[in-house]
């Protein structure tokens, strides 16, 4: 599974790179629309490959739960199933675990949970939540990890880190190196210690998984210390393969980590907070829910040449949200997720041009309240 990852330019820690997968080459940073159940919301596939993406994501767990990955599998995988031929990455159904304490249970061989659906009682093992990626066909897997929540004593910490990696080593054993076309990433995970954060990399960046994924960051930190423990521990993954921040974040959290030396992001946020009628734009966050939109017959960004900056007005796009019209989600989130792919690829562009930095300071001047809360760090 060597190769999975190919880096070709670099910006002081920014990087800008290619990840090669069965479903075609990504170029990094890249940021990937969250589509939980195999749908990203209120879009389609073709809308998708209007906008650019190259990879979304998919969720084991709620996969698994409905409509059944062996379902999922005599339907040509999740690609066949939603008539998506680009790439995509799945996870574990970790983060589900961590969000559902209430239903679960966590021990050696693996995560006992009741669905949120039925109550029906599951297992899923290091080596099922493979078995399940692999019946979904997803080009990216990730392994079983345990997210632990903010506010997590050292003591559970440590035990929680040393049941991930113990986790780890049996999704190779499960999984080794070389096996095709699946590529599989582990997560490495720590808490809020920062020499624990460095001994899961240890652990988890010795085993030869193809790319490496942060974990449990934007769990109900501040935004200075998710930095700070991002800062710590990305420089410290390997320079050869992928790195992967989970579930983050908006356009500052991606530039910052970007300048830390991530290469891929996922986030509900800009597909939800669209269909709350928050948009992002060249010039900062607009509400269109606001009354001043209402006669406003400019597009929403000029700066913009999504489907819908180009044919609708703001005050339409406000009629429709007030309105509760469904083509209110569709449009919004058409625009919000054609803003997060022109973040990265602007970023890739910068690092191929050398000058990342001043791109970055442009994306923070967008933002200067989320700014201020952050305090960006520097990288190690």
């Amino acid at each position: 599974m060597a190769g999975a990852f190919s880096l070709t330019h670099q910006d002081h820690e920014a990087r800008a790179g290619i990840l090669h997968t069965a479903h075609g080459d990504i170029p990094t940073p890249i940021f990937m629309p969250v589509g939980t159940v195999g749908s990203v919301k209120a879009i389609a596939p073709d809308d998708l490959a209007a906008v650019g993406a190259p990879i979304i994501l998919g969720n084991t767990y709620h996969l698994y739960l409905r409509p059944g990955h062996e379902l999922v599998a005599r339907h040509g995988g999740l690609h066949g199933f939603a008539s998506w031929h680009g790439s995509i990455l799945t996870d574990s159904g970790g983060f589900q675990v961590f969000s559902l304490s209430s239903l679960r249970k966590i021990r050696e061989e693996g995560v006992e949970f009741r669905s949120h659906i039925d109550g029906s009682k599951h297992l899923f093992t290091p080596e099922k939540v493979l078995e399940i990626q692999r019946a979904l066909n997803s080009d990216i897997m990730m392994m079983l990890d345990e997210c632990v929540p903010y506010g997590a004593d050292y003591g559970y910490t440590e035990k929680s880190l040393a049941l991930t990696s113990r986790w780890a080593r049996r999704a190779i054993e499960a999984y080794p190196p070389g096996t095709a076309p699946n590529l599989l990433f582990g997560i490495t995970q720590g808490g809020f210690f920062k020499d624990l954060r460095t001994r899961s990399v240890e652990e988890i960046c010795a085993l030869d998984f193809d790319g490496f994924a942060i974990g449990g960051l934007s769990v109900g930190e501040s935004k200075h210390e998710m930095y700070d423990l991002l800062a710590h521990t990305a420089c410290q993954l390997p320079r050869d393969k992928a790195r992967y921040l989970m579930g983050v974040g908006t356009p500052l959290d991606i530039v910052t980590g970007i300048g830390l030396g991530i290469d891929m992001f996922d986030c509900v946020l800009p597909t939800r907070n669209a269909r709350n009628g928050t948009l992002y734009t060249s010039v900062g966050k607009i509400n269109i829910r606001g009354k001043k939109y209402a006669e406003d017959d400019g597009p929403l960004d000029p700066a913009c040449s999504c489907y819908t900056c180009r044919t609708f007005s703001r005050a339409y796009l406000r009629h429709l949200y007030v309105s509760k019209e469904l083509l209110s989600f569709r449009l919004n989130s058409l625009h919000n997720l054609t803003y997060f792919l022109n973040l990265v690829r602007g970023a890739r562009q910068a690092i191929q041009e050398g000058r990342f930095t001043d791109f970055k300071a442009q994306i923070v001047d967008l933002y200067p309240d989320e700014a201020a809360r952050a305090e960006g760090p520097e990288a190690c």
